[in-house]
C-alpha cells in the first residue's frame, strides 16, 4: 500500500539535486557576476570625490522635476532617491547607476539563455559585458540608464520573437518609454527595431492590437516630459544642438568607428559574430530583428556624427547571439582545438575586466605611475579632484570682505561642477547657493533681493570687467594633489565683483547657456 508521504532516503533526494544545480547554474553564475561588480563599484566609488557631471546631477536631484535641460528626469530621480537613503555619500550616490550596470550584466546572460545558449554561453555573454558595466557604473550619469534600457528593450524583444507571444510588446514599450526618460538616444534604437520589423517576419506585428498597445505605453511613460519641454519651449533641443555642435568642434566625433573597437575592446570577435549571427545564421533567423537593431543606429549615429559610446548598449545582445553561436560552433571542433580557443576567449575576457577595472574605477593612487596611465585614458579621473578645496577657497574669500558686503553677497558661477560644489560643500561654511547661468541653473534664478557683491568662479577676467563696474582678482583654484584639470587650468581666477552695469533681469536674459 502506497504512502502519502515520501519514504525517507539516506542520499539526496531529486529536489536538493536540483537545487545545488540550479546554484551552480548559468543563470545563477551570471547573477554572481553582476553582483561582484557592484561589490567592486561599492568598494572603490569613494576613492577621489564628485565628478563635475554627478555634482550637477546630485543639484538637480534636489530639485525634482519631471525635465531638465541636459537630460530627462531619471537620472535625477534616482540620484535623489540615493540621496535620501545614502545622504551624500560618494559611493551611495553611485550605487544606482552601478546596479543599473549589474542588472544589464543579467540581462546580457539571459539573452544568451533565450537564444538557446547554455550555461557556457550565458557566462561568456555576461562577462564580455562587464568592462563597460564597470566604466558605465563608476559614475552616477545618465549613460547608466539609457544603457539599461536599450538592454531591456533587446530582452523584451527576444522574448517576443522566442513565444511568439504579442503580449512582450507592452513590456518592449514600457523599456523604450523609460528609455526616452532615461537619454534621448532611444529613438535611434527604435529606428532599428521599426526598421527590423518591416524588413521581417514580425512586420505580422503590425496588425496586432499589442504592437500599438507598446506604443501608447511608451508614449504615456514619455508624456510628462514631453510636456514639461512644451512648457520650456523645448529648451533641450538647444541644449543638444549646441552640445552637438561643440562636440564635432573639438573632435569627439571624429573616431565613432575605431570607438566600437575601445568600447567592446577584446570581445570585438564576439559581438561581431554575434551580428553574423542574426544576418546569416538559421539559429540567428528568427531574431533577425536584432541584427536590424544594430545596423541601423550604427549608421544613423555615423551620419549625424555620434559620440563612440552612444551605441554602447547595442552590444549585449550581440554578445549574447555571438556567445550562443560560439558554444555551437566549438562543440563541433575536436577537443584540443576547443579547449585552445575557450583558453583564448576567457583571456581575452578577464583581461578586458582588468584593463577596464584599471582605468575606469577611481583606484590608482593619485599622481602614482598607474594613475598617470589611467588619466591618459579616462580624463574623467582628474575631473574628480579640487571640489572641496575649490569651495574652501571661495569660503575663504568671503571671510575676508566687509561684514555689510557679506550681508548682499552672492556667488557667481561658470559652470555646473562650480555650482554643485557650492551648493554641496558650501553649507558647512555658511555660503549662500550659487547662481549661474548654465543649464537648469539658469531656470532656478539669481535669488531675491538680487545679491550686490559677487565672487566669481570660472568667468574670464573679460567678462567680469565687460559686466561689472569693479572686479579684483581674490584668489585661484587649486587641488591638494597639484592635479591639473579643467578648474586648475582653464579658469584658475576668482574674482569679488560689485556693481553689476546692467539690471538685473536683463543680464540675465542674455546669461543662460549650455554646456
Amino acid at each position: 500500500m502506497s504512502s502519502a508521504f515520501p519514504v525517507a532516503s539516506s542520499g539526496p533526494t531529486a529536489e536538493h539535486a536540483a537545487a545545488r544545480r540550479g546554484w551552480r547554474g548559468g543563470v545563477a553564475i551570471v547573477i554572481y557576476i553582476a553582483g561582484a561588480t557592484i561589490i567592486a563599484h561599492l568598494l572603490t566609488g569613494g576613492r577621489y570625490g564628485f565628478h563635475r557631471d554627478e555634482l550637477a546631477t546630485l543639484d538637480d536631484a534636489r530639485h525634482l522635476a519631471w525635465g531638465y535641460v541636459a537630460y530627462p528626469p531619471m537620472t535625477p530621480f534616482f540620484g535623489r532617491l540615493s540621496l535620501i537613503l545614502f545622504g551624500t555619500s560618494l559611493a551611495g550616490f553611485r550605487f544606482f547607476a552601478a546596479l543599473a550596470e549589474a542588472v544589464a550584466v543579467v540581462l546580457t546572460g539571459l539573452m544568451a539563455r533565450e537564444l538557446g545558449g547554455g550555461r557556457g554561453a550565458q557566462v561568456v555573454a555576461a562577462v564580455a559585458a562587464v568592462p563597460f558595466c564597470l566604466a558605465g557604473g563608476a559614475l552616477m550619469q545618465y549613460v547608466s540608464f539609457d544603457y539599461l534600457f536599450w538592454v531591456f528593450t533587446a530582452y523584451f524583444v527576444i522574448r517576443l520573437l522566442k513565444s511568439e507571444d504579442p503580449r512582450w510588446w507592452i513590456a518592449i514599450g514600457c523599456a523604450i518609454g523609460l528609455g526616452m526618460m532615461s537619454k534621448y538616444s532611444m529613438p535611434f534604437f527604435v529606428a532599428g527595431l521599426v526598421v527590423g520589423v518591416l524588413l521581417t517576419d514580425a512586420r505580422r506585428y503590425l496588425a496586432s492590437k499589442w504592437l500599438w498597445y507598446g506604443v501608447g505605453v511608451a508614449l504615456l511613460i514619455f508624456l510628462p516630459n514631453f510636456l514639461w519641454q512644451v512648457r520650456h519651449h523645448f529648451v533641450s533641443l538647444d541644449f543638444l544642438r549646441h552640445i552637438h555642435a561643440r562636440d564635432i568642434r573639438i573632435g569627439r566625433t571624429k573616431d565613432f568607428l575605431p570607438g566600437q573597437l575601445i568600447i567592446t575592446l577584446l570581445a570585438f570577435p564576439l559581438w561581431m559574430v554575434g551580428l553574423y549571427a542574426y544576418f546569416f545564421s538559421r539559429m540567428g533567423k528568427r531574431f533577425r530583428v536584432l541584427g536590424w537593431m544594430y545596423v541601423v543606429p550604427l549608421v544613423l549615429f555615423i551620419i549625424v556624427k555620434g559620440r563612440s559610446y552612444y551605441l554602447a548598449g547595442a552590444y549585449p545582445m550581440l554578445y549574447a547571439a555571438g556567445s550562443v553561436w560560439g558554444e555551437q560552433w566549438l562543440a563541433s571542433l575536436r577537443r584540443g582545438a576547443a579547449i585552445a580557443i575557450r583558453a583564448l576567449a576567457w583571456t581575452a575576457l578577464v583581461a578586458d575586466s582588468v584593463i577596464m577595472g584599471a582605468v575606469a574605477l577611481p583606484i590608482a593612487p593619485v599622481n602614482s605611475k598607474w594613475w598617470n596611465v589611467a588619466v591618459k585614458a579616462n580624463g574623467d579621473l582628474r575631473e574628480e579632484v579640487g571640489w572641496p578645496e575649490l569651495v574652501q577657497t571661495v569660503a575663504k574669500i568671503r571671510d575676508s570682505l566687509p561684514a555689510q558686503e557679506r550681508e548682499h553677497l552672492g556667488i557667481l558661477a561658470g559652470n555646473y561642477g562650480e555650482a554643485g560644489a557650492i551648493d554641496l560643500y558650501g553649507p558647512r561654511y555658511g555660503l549662500p547657493p550659487a547662481i549661474s547661468g548654465i543649464n537648469s541653473f539658469w531656470l532656478r534664478g539669481y535669488g531675491e533681493p538680487p545679491p550686490e557683491t559677487l565672487i566669481v568662479v570660472g568667468l574670464s577676467s573679460h567678462f567680469v570687467q565687460s559686466n561689472f563696474k569693479a572686479c579684483q582678482l581674490a584668489g585661484h583654484t587649486w587641488n591638494r594633489f597639484g592635479v591639473e584639470n579643467e578648474e586648475t587650468r582653464d579658469h584658475p581666477d576668482i574674482f569679488v565683483c560689485r556693481g553689476l552695469k546692467q539690471r538685473w533681469p536683463e543680464f540675465w536674459k542674455d546669461f543662460q547657456y549650455y554646456g
